[in-house]
């Protein structure tokens, strides 16, 4: 099984800081965001070995950028990212009720 070296974007990481600082201010709850946080580091360390395995997205967006989504472990929140070679770039997070497609960068 291959190992990926995962590089998360400035952008992948102002997605995350925006949801944390959502359920930490908005909706008052520090614990939620912990815990997404927590959830964000345990699936990028999946995502370490699973990377290469991930089918093709069935998003025509997604195939045209050369992007694929991993679900977070325990949240409904995903991470897109695209591989070049033994490096997988997380590019961005989105959750799972955004239209994604028509914010993507």
């Amino acid at each position: 099984m291959k190992n990926y070296k995962i590089v998360v974007t400035d952008d992948a990481k102002e997605d995350l800081k925006r949801y944390r600082e959502y359920l930490f201010k908005k909706k008052h709850s520090p614990q939620s965001a912990k815990n997404l946080v927590l959830d964000f580091r345990e699936t990028r360390k999946v995502l370490e070995d699973v990377a290469g395995s991930i089918k093709e997205p069935e998003s025509e967006a997604l195939v045209k950028r050369g992007l694929k989504r991993i679900n977070l472990l325990k949240h409904n929140y995903f991470l897109l990212f695209r591989i070049e070679g033994s490096v997988a770039y997380v590019t961005d997070m989105f959750h799972e009720l955004e239209d994604f497609e028509n914010k993507l960068r």
